[in-house]
């Protein structure tokens, strides 16, 4: 970095940092590369001191190596998510069908795309913004479907997909003023509001995910510690086995099985 170079990195550190951002000198050297221009590089960082996410200013987000192409209106995709790939890519056998439900900008069903090729993609989300998003990620690596869940997708997967992931809103509705400004403000409150207990798509996903498993399939879904009982008793419910298939101190993924 020259000495002008370093100056503006400073500047550009020290405001951002006042406006609250905790990694400050990461973003200002992000900001600085996308836009090399002081008039630019200016316009950047008065929205981002202004709340909007640093990666709708960017144009994408980082996801496990891989830069997702994301939009203002859409949901980033969160590191913590990662883990919900490690799973599903583990319980895909060679060829396997894998769904991505509640897709958002197709990150999940990307990563999948670039780590088991062999697998049969598709990817659905109920949202213009996010279908449109998901589509320019996943160009010849996924077929992008609009549904609600399960409700539109094609009529020949029933009964023969191995493995749905579904990165479910999962936020208690009273608990929803409680997230960050980027996400309050920034992104549709449907990709947080999960109801009262945070489960309701959770319990929806699971009552119909048994006509769309292949018997020893799974559904796949991400959600907090604490919710971990009353998911186990809401997936029971529906006929299928729960359980905890990893956890780290962001989140909790969850299994919810089709038996035999």
């Amino acid at each position: 970095m020259t000495g002008l170079d370093a100056d503006r990195h400073r500047q550009v550190s020290s405001r951002l940092r006042a406006a609250g951002c905790v990694f400050a000198e990461d973003e200002a050297r992000l900001l600085m590369e996308e836009s090399p221009t002081t008039v630019g590089l200016d316009r950047l960082v008065a929205r981002r001191c202004a709340g909007e996410p640093l990666e709708v200013l960017l144009g994408w987000a980082a996801f496990r190596g891989l830069r997702v192409g994301v939009s203002a209106g859409v949901f980033v995709p969160r590191r913590r998510t990662e883990l919900m790939v490690d799973v599903a890519a583990s319980l895909a056998g060679e060829g396997a069908v894998v769904v991505d439900l509640c897709t958002g900008s197709g990150a999940v069903a990307l990563a999948l795309s670039v780590e088991r090729p062999d697998l049969e993609l598709y990817a659905a989300d109920l949202h213009p913004a996010a279908l449109q998003c998901a589509r320019a990620n996943l160009i010849d690596r996924a077929q992008v479907v609009v549904s609600d869940l399960f409700d539109n997708l094609p009529a020949d997967l029933r009964g023969r997909i191995d493995v749905v992931t579904a990165n479910v809103p999962y936020v208690p509705t009273g608990e929803l003023e409680m997230l960050p400004p980027e996400a309050r403000e920034h992104e549709p409150l449907s990709t947080h509001d999960g109801g009262e207990d945070g489960l309701d798509v959770v319990r929806r996903a699971a009552r119909d995910a048994r006509d769309w498993l292949v018997p020893g399939g799974h559904l796949v879904v991400e959600l907090n510690r604490r919710q971990v009982a009353s998911a186990r008793f809401a997936v029971a419910t529906a006929g299928l086995r729960p359980s905890v298939a990893a956890e780290d101190e962001d989140g909790t993924v969850f299994l919810a099985g089709r038996l035999g």
